[in-house]
């Protein structure tokens, strides 16, 4: 039976469990749910997440929020191959280790940056003082020199030298404010090189296809509707801003 993927491919938590389960066969069914729109409060998806947010996994009865645990519960569920989430316990340690630093850090800063440089002069169009986005921008560089001295390393990937889960949520992280014309890896060889490899594990097509939609972002806010977001412009400003 498919599991059905609550999804909005704006988030990029939704792109790493997507990927997931195009990359592995995974019997699946995407019900897209518009944060632009507010689906995300519908009566229906409060049966499915009380907590309001995407990605959202339900499989039968079962349903599942948070976007490690669900990549998780697909990898072991389906059986995926072992590289995802090996057997060997410091490997596996080492994807851990980056799914528990990751919302905090590389995620929180990306997303900050992305909203401050795009979405909250474009969509809501409130100034952002230069001072809150160069510091936004400096809180991203740090996260990345940290994906890149601590988690990376030497090595091609971060838990050794296949593809893992932490790549996975690592690459949509960085990719988000590559969505608002941030170049993060003009002067980053070790990034770069990283993130060609996680290209070439995923495969371009699918990579491509699942970044579509974010890499429009710059033109597709000209068509946004910025009166959709009213109700929670207070709620994003007190957050970004």
């Amino acid at each position: 039976m498919a599991v059905e993927l609550y999804l909005d491919l704006l988030s990029q938590p939704c792109r790493s469990v997507l990927i997931f389960a195009k990359k592995n066969n995974i019997p699946h069914e995407v019900r897209n749910i518009s944060l632009m729109d507010g689906e995300q409060y519908g009566d229906h998806f409060g049966k499915i997440s009380l907590i309001r947010k995407v990605p959202a996994l339900r499989d039968g009865d079962f349903t599942l929020t948070e976007s490690p645990a669900i990549l998780l519960y697909l990898a072991q569920k389906f059986q995926t191959p072992e590289h995802w989430y090996p057997a060997d316990l410091q490997q596996r340690a080492r994807i851990d280790e980056y799914l528990s630093w990751q919302h905090c850090a590389l995620r929180l800063h990306g997303s900050k940056v992305f909203w401050l440089k795009l979405m909250i002069p474009e969509v809501l169009h409130v100034e952002v003082p230069k001072e809150k986005m160069e510091a936004a921008v400096e809180q991203l560089s740090d996260s990345l020199n940290l994906l890149e001295e601590k988690f990376l390393q030497d090595r091609p990937f971060i838990a050794g030298g296949r593809i893992s889960l932490a790549d996975l949520v690592a690459i949509v992280e960085v990719m988000q404010p590559v969505a608002c014309g941030l170049d993060v890896f003009g002067g980053r060889p070790k990034l770069n090189a990283w993130r060609d490899r996680v290209q070439a594990a995923i495969g371009k097509e699918l990579f491509d296809e699942v970044h579509q939609n974010i890499l429009g972002s710059q033109e597709r806010v000209k068509e946004m509707d910025g009166s959709k977001l009213e109700s929670s412009k207070a709620k994003i400003l007190n957050l970004f801003m």
